[in-house]
């Protein structure tokens, strides 16, 4: 028989599976020998106690053969003569996903993606964190595989009510990212695996009769009446289709501007925005764990930290334990800081982003010398530019980023030096009081201290700041109608994913893209 348990244990224990053999009998009252296997089903830490435990739920096999994990079949179908097309804009996260579904309904995709396949995109980000030279169309957050792909690959979603988490942690599975994304409460890929799993997806799409297609920038629609008719590439290209899928992410503001200029509805959506805050790992291991060494059974810990000033959220945002502070910019001039980690987690450092909440008033009161119409949907945008402008400047160029200590930041102290850090391109000693608007940089002073009393030692000048993290989420919604998802004015424009304001993360931009080709595909 199989039977459902649920577990307590410390971390050696969690870490054998013989200790987990006997627990389980002592649980179930089976004798071990009884128990051929067991299978994972959720695990997590508890670290709230002064000893630290793992809760795990599992599946116990007893006085029956032990099976393995089988992932659930897909069926995919050869889509290279169908009749019915349809074009996705984007290969990130939602773009892949979508197509993936509608091969499944047995519609052939044709992804244009404006940046460069996986493996070239990695020498670009090599080029960039080196020479300080971007390419505008392959970085971290264009090309294949989405922003998610080298900004870390976590899989953590509170999305639940958005689609099936478990189908899109299985397809994650089936082309090649390990099992235990399957029960770990906070599943991470890592940028180091990544990689090798979304050319996996594009082969299948591939050997399918989809098509991937890189370096097709879409500068133009074509639209007749209610329908758009076909996307022209920066080659000039024209591309036709029956469905168009927009799923561009949050960092295409070109295509947000060209929606603009067509006088295609879209609609401002506040932001948070802020700095990388960076530890050293063993520091955050010691607060989190209440000990002076984290124990080999326990991996790298994490954080997340919300407070109220003024107000104002003050929240951490992506936290990378064991990770690195990348350049995210997309543009020359404009300074943009994100965050990964490695599958293993086993750099020296831990990063988070910390950020502010940004409102209507507030974007108009620090854009005021712009002369931004309130009304103007991208007012958001140009409030990010601004700040991504200002922080590369103040950097001294070659996208080396100004920071600061923490307390030396709170105390208004441009610090004399930096600690060791992450950050490839350099930092440049600055006062970050003059890269960040007034109201953030006062609500983020206040909150990283009340953060120093949840966490004590987390408030320390071991710690730096780094700007900007900026790029938390879209800077617009693309609506689109609740039934057909389709766009209110243009009946075959599905906008989907974060850069339609419709998701947060890899899992619930690529549950989106699913939902969309759901729907496409009746």
């Amino acid at each position: 028989m199989q039977q459902k348990i649920t577990l307590r244990l410390s971390p050696a224990e969690a870490a054998n599976d013989q200790d987990i053999k006997r627990k389980i009998s002592q649980q179930s009252g089976a004798k071990e020998s009884t128990i051929t296997g067991f299978q994972l089903l959720k695990k997590s830490i508890d670290a709230r106690g002064k000893n630290v435990f793992y809760n795990i739920t599992l599946n116990a096999f007893i006085n029956e053969p032990f099976r393995h994990y089988q992932s659930p079949e897909f069926l995919f179908k050869d889509v290279g003569q169908s009749n019915r097309t349809a074009i996705i804009i984007g290969a990130g996260p939602a773009g892949l996903f979508a197509a993936l579904k509608l091969i499944e309904a047995g519609i052939k995709p044709i992804i244009l993606e404006r940046g460069k396949d996986v493996k070239s995109r990695r020498r670009d980000l090599a080029i960039l964190n080196k020479q300080g030279i971007i390419n505008a169309e392959s970085n971290y957050c264009f090309g294949e595989g989405g922003a998610g792909t080298y900004s870390d690959g976590k899989l953590y979603t509170r999305s639940n009510k958005r689609g099936d988490i478990n189908r899109i942690l299985q397809l994650f599975v089936k082309f090649g990212a390990p099992e235990n994304i399957l029960y770990d409460a906070h599943p991470h890929i890592g940028t180091n695996k990544l990689p090798q799993i979304i050319s996996a997806m594009r082969a299948m799409i591939i050997d399918c009769g989809g098509e991937v297609l890189f370096e097709k920038k879409v500068t133009d629609f074509i639209i007749n009446q209610d329908k758009i008719d076909a996307v022209i590439t920066a080659d000039q290209t024209k591309f036709i289709a029956d469905h168009y899928i927009l799923a561009t992410g949050h960092s295409a503001r070109d295509i947000f501007e060209l929606l603009q200029q067509k006088n295609i509805l879209i609609e401002a959506k506040p932001i948070a925005l802020g700095v990388r805050v960076e530890h050293p790992q063993t520091l955050i291991d010691k607060i989190q764990y209440h000990c002076d060494s984290r124990s080999e059974f326990l991996p790298p810990s994490s954080y997340s930290l919300v407070q109220q000033v003024n107000g104002k959220g003050v929240f951490s945002f992506c936290m990378c334990p064991g990770g690195i502070i990348a350049t995210a910019s997309t543009h020359p001039g404009e300074l943009v800081v994100n965050g990964w980690s490695p599958s293993k987690r086993n750099n020296p450092f831990a990063n988070s982003g910390m950020v502010v909440e940004v409102s209507t008033e507030d974007a108009l009161h620090a854009t005021k010398h712009l002369n931004v119409d309130p009304k103007n949907p991208l007012l958001f945008m140009y409030f990010q530019q601004m700040v991504e402008q200002k922080a590369y400047s103040i950097g001294g160029g070659n996208f080396v980023a100004p920071a600061q200590r923490m307390v030396d930041f709170c105390n208004q102290k441009t610090s004399d030096s930096l600690p060791q850090n992450s950050y490839l391109p350099g930092l440049h000693s600055a006062d970050l009081k003059t890269v960040l608007p007034q109201f953030i940089s006062n609500a983020l002073s206040n909150g990283l201290k009340q953060f120093g009393k949840k966490m004590k030692g987390y408030y320390t000048n071991d710690a730096i700041l780094v700007a900007t993290e900026s790029r938390t989420s879209s800077p617009i919604r693309i609506p689109r109608n609740d039934e057909t998802l389709a766009h209110p004015q243009i009946k075959n424009l599905f906008p989907c994913g974060e850069g339609a304001g419709y998701a947060g993360g890899i899992v619930s931009a690529a549950m989106d893209g699913e939902k969309v080709a759901r729907v496409i595909g009746g």
